[in-house]
């Protein structure tokens, strides 16, 4: 936790030069990983000293969970949002659609949790073991009961959103392959989102 939220009432300093520290963080990690980045790279990231920055926060590791957890939350929304009363095919096609968007807004987001998770995930395994978990299993009953119901096909629910994640995140993971691969300049997203959705509309109509 940063110190600024270890006081009751954190000065507005306080909370800019956490948020500055966190966004220099963001870049520094996403672009060199955590075992490549340094405080002092952070610092110079964020036009901070390193005492500065250790004022905040106490290590490097705790910028890195800091971030990891806001991230974790932004991240499972869109899968709270699917709602067992709606149309399951409007549902699941909603959430590729949010997974999708999150990767073009969140680009760097993206790539620190795909570092954590190459690295064996060892600053935020208890919350994918706990947290992700739960919360997927859950959604996994939810579709379990619409193919019950014959409004699906009958797919594997958990490899369902493996896919959804695999397929939506490498847009961001996997930036410079995209665009290098389509070499015209576009903008993949444009495209991508109407080829998901009919890729899993199809699969999904039962």
């Amino acid at each position: 936790m940063p110190r600024s939220q270890t006081t009751k009432k954190p000065t507005r300093i306080q909370r800019e030069k956490t948020r500055a520290i966190l966004e220099a963080a963001l870049d520094v990690f996403s672009d060199f990983g955590f075992r490549g980045s340094t405080i002092d790279m952070i610092a110079a990231r964020a036009g901070l000293s390193k005492p500065n920055i250790l004022y905040y926060f106490d290590n490097k590791e705790a910028i890195h969970k800091t971030l990891l957890a806001e991230l974790l939350q932004t991240w499972l929304d869109p899968l709270h949002q699917i709602d067992e009363a709606g149309d399951p095919i409007e549902e699941i096609c909603g959430y590729v659609a949010q997974k999708l968007k999150m990767a073009r807004e969140f680009p760097r987001e993206s790539k620190l949790f795909a570092n954590e998770i190459l690295q064996g995930a060892p600053h935020i395994l208890p919350e994918i073991q706990g947290e992700l978990k739960e919360l997927t299993s859950l959604k996994a009953k939810v579709v379990k009961s619409w193919i019950k119901a014959g409004k699906l096909a009958d797919i594997d629910p958990y490899h369902l959103f493996f896919s959804i994640w695999a397929t939506t995140q490498h847009y961001a993971d996997f930036d410079i392959q995209v665009r290098s691969v389509l070499g015209d300049g576009s903008d993949p997203f444009e495209t991508a989102g109407p080829f998901l959705d009919k890729m899993y509309r199809t699969m999904l109509r039962p």
